[in-house]
């Protein structure tokens, strides 16, 4: 759900020694850096750090289960494929989903955004009907569509952004148009940290009889979502992003536009009978999942969706806030910094310049107070156009991260500008 639709109480954020208990279930957050401290992460954005849990559930998969699902009729194959098809029931929960079989596994969110781009897209879409982007779309929502509007003759607008870094909608008479087929837009920005209003661009699409798809790679993290409350057409995540493995997660859609569509890529298991003239399809979701899948990933996802939910998602969504906001306010004040966007709810990322010293630079520099933060265009090229900058810094939390780390960002940048003589 949007966070400014809810409320948000504070007092549910974690404190600051129930973090300092958390950190102990992430290995890696206890190493220590070039500088000989540990290591501040603040690059959780890119990916997230993995729990004790996920890692034990992907050794004990290849160690005591290793086989492949769905196929075989021996105890190791029906133990994995009951522990990989759990992973599916709690994603459907997870996200308050009516059927199991509307959550289809994919690669990723890029994955998910390239099958409804090339099943959906390439079936629905007609020469000049328009799908509707937003200035600040991460490259994954912006290529996949493009190629299949120029495999379709269609056409690619944008809803602009305000000075403030949110969505200008304005001029929403405007911007749906009558040819306007799909609104495809990210939930929370990986570069401005921005939270989109969802449901209101959601009702304004369906109104219109216009399909939806939301990209939820920076909001499933940290942030309760409901898509029965929602209402999009289609939904995407990543496993890596919510403390579970890379190379898988899912996509979400009602069952009736599955059935209708046709089936992005072919081979073992997505088939019902093949012959050598013609061959049919499985029913969902394994119409759309060819060829052996990430098992072992499905499973450990499985084991960080239970992690966060043990946790709570409502005191992660309130711990992530309260620290991007402390982390955007201190660097607003900051000699020398300028933040990126202020926008009025504001996901786990926050990003800046420093002085006009190059963000790659103040990367390196930071990296060696033991501090990783991300410096580019953080895949988002047409918005760091919009910005008049090639490159940002971005500083991203997550509910394992301490206010002392934004501290510790703070010195190195003062570090930084003193060696570049400001």
């Amino acid at each position: 759900m949007d966070r400014n639709s809810r409320g948000l109480n504070m007092a549910t954020a974690f404190s600051e020694e129930e973090r300092i208990q958390i950190r102990k279930d992430f290995p890696i957050l206890s190493r220590v850096g070039m500088n000989g401290s540990p290591i501040a992460y603040l690059d959780n954005a890119a990916t997230a750090q993995k729990p004790l849990v996920v890692l034990e559930a992907l050794d004990r998969y290849y160690r005591m289960t290793n086989a492949n699902v769905h196929r075989g009729m021996h105890e190791l194959a029906e133990e994995a494929t009951g522990q990989y098809e759990q992973t599916r029931r709690d994603l459907a929960s997870f996200f308050h989903v009516p059927e199991t079989h509307q959550v289809l596994f994919t690669q990723g969110t890029t994955g998910a955004i390239n099958l409804v781009a090339n099943s959906w897209a390439r079936s629905t879409l007609k020469e000049g009907d328009e799908i509707l982007l937003t200035v600040m779309e991460h490259h994954s929502n912006i290529v996949p569509w493009q190629l299949a509007a120029e495999a379709c003759g269609a056409t690619i607008r944008a809803i602009p952004l305000t000075s403030a870094g949110e969505l200008d909608l304005s001029t929403a008479d405007e911007l749906f148009t009558e040819r306007t087929r799909l609104v495809a837009f990210t939930h929370v920005s990986n570069a401005l940290g921005t939270v989109n209003p969802a449901r209101e661009l959601i009702h304004l699409a369906k109104e219109r009889g216009i399909m939806t798809f939301l990209d939820g790679a920076q909001s499933a993290p940290h942030v309760p979502v409901d898509l029965q409350d929602l209402g999009c057409d289609f939904y995407a995540c990543s496993a890596h992003k919510m403390c579970g493995p890379t190379g898988i997660g899912a996509l979400v859609a009602p069952s009736d536009v599955l059935e209708a569509m046709p089936p992005y890529q072919g081979g073992g298991e997505m088939i019902d009978q093949v012959s050598l003239e013609r061959s049919t399809w499985a029913d969902l979701p394994y119409k759309f999942e060819a060829g052996t899948p990430n098992i072992a990933g499905a499973i450990a996802w499985g084991a960080a969706l239970k992690y966060l939910s043990d946790l709570g998602l409502e005191r992660i969504e309130a711990t992530v806030h309260l620290l991007t906001e402390d982390a955007a306010a201190r660097l607003d004040a900051e000699p020398g910094v300028t933040l990126t966007a202020h926008p009025a709810v504001r996901g786990g990322a926050v990003s800046f310049w420093l002085d006009d010293i190059h963000p790659h630079d103040v990367a390196q520099l930071v990296d060696q107070s033991g501090v990783a933060i991300r410096a580019g265009h953080v895949c988002c090229q047409p918005l760091m156009k919009h910005l008049g900058h090639p490159a940002i810094n971005r500083a991203s939390y997550h509910f394992y991260n301490l206010e002392q780390e934004t501290t510790r960002l703070l010195e190195a940048l003062r570090t930084t500008r003193n060696i570049f003589g400001y």
